[in-house]
């Protein structure tokens, strides 16, 4: 459906360890046409009227700012816990070796705000789905999240659409 895009992504095999096929999206971004349809493609995707484009860090704040101009919507920066100043609100979520925590600021959204996540790609849902939770917390509305690239025998889309979230993506890896 978006071979033309997905052409624009490089493989790196073996990274970062032996087995994994790393979808390195910065030969995507490299491609001005390339960048800018994905950014259309995931326009056209939005749903409905949206207040806040939340994008978490890093790639995901690169579609985030793009997908928020279109859209007429603020950028909501989703970052690893202590990166933003002042008073933060957080989330833990579980990694394959221990855990982690992501922040948002606790001013960064009026409660009943729509919010559409992205981010450059969904493997596991791990950080996607604890990004969800802390949204929802601060009182967003998420139903919807988009993707660049999922990779689907990972489980992560079909995990957030367990829990209730329509999930869009324009490419699909097969693999890790």
């Amino acid at each position: 459906m978006n071979d033309d895009l997905k052409a624009l992504i490089r493989t790196i095999p073996d990274f970062p360890k032996p087995g994994i096929q790393f979808r390195d999206i910065t030969t995507l971004l490299l491609d001005p046409a390339g960048y800018a349809t994905t950014i259309d493609r995931m326009v056209r995707a939005t749903i409905g009227k949206v207040d806040l484009v939340a994008g978490i860090e890093a790639r995901g704040f690169l579609f985030a700012a793009a997908l928020a101009v279109p859209l007429n919507a603020g950028v909501l920066l989703i970052r690893k816990d202590g990166k933003l100043p002042g008073a933060t609100i957080a989330e833990d979520y579980a990694l394959e070796y221990g855990q982690d925590r992501i922040a948002m600021h606790e001013d960064a959204l009026v409660p009943g705000q729509r919010v559409l996540l992205v981010d450059d790609l969904i493997a596991t849902g791990g950080t996607a789905r604890a990004a969800i939770r802390l949204l929802r917390k601060a009182g967003a509305t998420v139903d919807q999240v988009q993707f660049v690239v999922d990779l689907p025998d990972l489980g992560g889309a079909d995990a957030l659409r367990a829990g209730g979230v329509r999930v869009d993506s324009l490419i699909r890896f097969a693999g890790h």
